[in-house]
């Protein structure tokens, strides 16, 4: 009798042992190297701030904003119309209004004409991936409240109920993913003019009605239903994350939600947090460190340079040219960054020329360098009279060369030769020429081309392999 008690013990136990096996941590892939029960995550910032990146965002690299709502209707000043105009009341605002809408007209008047007519969600995922972004961020709300989605709480004014009777959200992440592109969502967490928010701020910020009513509902709801691979936050500076709840909802994002192995955040989760607490750092908008931080960051930047919305009043000269930003993101990169390029929609859905012919060529840039951006580190050296910037690969080191020395020569202080070095061009088959620098480094002699035969008009990148 006792045997077999003692057997059967045996045998339960190898089943619980068995069973135990089969639970992995989070974003364990290999059974052999994982031991024990996925981690739980606590509602505070050393617990959360203490969860690995998944590798897929420093991976990916570079990504593509897009700032789309009401406000692309009057598509004049910036995305912050609503408030410029009955917040501050700016004189040029208030004009504005007198001289283009009749009296008496509201904000919300707007909601009917924001269309989307011409919205056509694989159009716009066929550019993202002409462009080589690695993931998309769409607004799904933006500080004036009107959701690009039905949500459940802001009755009548979401995109289902007013304006294009459609969910934008919803179809374009369909689109994005069949084209294997990571999809994430902007939200802003305040609202400028919601009555509940208004009444939490008279009170200090000691009540949470509107926190309660509508900020957590709608981004457990973005979550459920859309299971964005990035949740993009923003709207924090009023108030501290205590507020916002902002801990809890993240504990829940980790441990318990359908993305929970899978999704990044940025650090906007209240006015104490940013570039200090969770997932990676955005800091403040066209965040450009000078030197290699310690933490996963993304630079978020803009191809109109005065708006993040489209505006009827954008001129050329605000436009950054296409070397500006193919040099941001060299720089980006080299430093151990993401960036993310915004574009605004019209309000019937359409993407400009200037905005589309900036992204393609971006894309057209990458398909000759994306060696050296797509999944690379960075190099022990970053950079080189501003002109030179590296990333590395395996064994692979990349110097982009911004700027073409003169006679065709270029000098690399930095990397050190050995008996295996080897030097090439992305995008040109034959080695490159190229030997010891009598002070330091390497000369490297660059190919005698006419400029239309170069892989590309700018930028150009050197790979290096066997130099330490």
């Amino acid at each position: 009798m006792r045997s077999r008690v003692v057997g059967a013990g045996l045998l339960l136990l190898l089943q619980l042992v068995l069973v135990l096996g089969a639970v992995r941590p989070p974003g364990c892939t290999d059974p052999r190297r994982c031991t024990g029960p996925p981690r739980r995550y606590t509602p505070d910032w050393p617990s959360l701030d203490s969860r690995p990146l998944p590798a897929w965002f420093d991976e990916a690299k570079f990504g593509v904003f897009v700032h789309w709502g009401v406000f692309s209707v009057p598509a004049w000043g910036s995305e912050w119309f609503w408030w410029h105009w009955q917040g501050a009341k700016l004189p040029q605002y208030e004009n504005f209004m007198k001289e283009n809408y009749p009296p008496g007209f509201s904000y919300a008047d707007f909601g009917p004409r924001f269309t989307a007519h011409f919205f056509n969600p694989d159009s716009w995922a066929d550019l993202f991936k002409a462009a080589g972004a690695k993931y998309v961020v769409l607004t799904t709300k933006h500080h004036e409240g009107y959701t690009n989605w039905p949500s459940p709480v802001s009755w009548n004014w979401n995109s289902k109920d007013v304006g294009p009777h459609r969910d934008l959200v919803g179809e374009l992440g369909t689109a994005i993913r069949k084209r294997d592109i990571r999809y994430g969502l902007y939200h802003s967490l305040l609202e400028w003019f919601h009555p509940l928010y208004l009444r939490d701020k008279e009170n200090g910020f000691k009540t949470q009605s509107f926190v309660h009513a509508k900020t957590m509902p709608e981004l457990y709801d973005l979550v459920n239903r859309y299971k964005p691979d990035l949740i993009w936050s923003d709207g924090e500076w009023e108030c501290p994350d205590t507020y916002w709840n902002s801990t809890g909802f993240l504990a829940w994002l980790y441990n318990d939600s359908p993305v929970k192995d899978e999704v990044v955040v940025n650090d906007r989760w209240g006015q104490n947090c940013s570039c200090h607490h969770g997932g990676y750092y955005n800091c403040k908008d066209k965040f450009q460190p000078e030197t290699l931080p310690h933490h996963k960051w993304e630079m978020c930047t803009s191809i109109d340079q005065r708006s993040w919305g489209y505006r009827r009043d954008m001129e050329m000269a605000d436009i950054a040219s296409t070397s500006t930003i193919i040099s941001q993101l060299v720089q980006t990169v080299s430093l151990g960054g993401n960036y993310l390029l915004n574009i605004g929609p019209t309000k019937d859905g359409l993407i400009v020329p200037i905005f589309q012919e900036r992204l393609l060529a971006v894309g057209k840039w990458l398909s000759i360098n994306g060696e050296a951006i797509y999944a690379s580190k960075p190099w022990r050296v970053q950079s080189e009279n501003s002109s030179v910037w590296y990333t590395s690969k395996g064994l692979a080191v990349y110097a982009i060369v911004l700027h073409w020395p003169e006679y065709g020569i270029l000098r690399l202080i930095s990397p050190i030769a050995t008996s295996t070095t080897e030097v090439t061009m992305l995008g040109i088959q034959n080695d490159l020429k190229w030997s010891p620098n009598p002070d330091k480094g390497l000369l490297v002699f660059l190919p005698e081309l006419p400029p239309s035969a170069l892989p590309t008009e700018f930028a150009w990148t050197i790979k290096l392999t066997g130099v330490k």
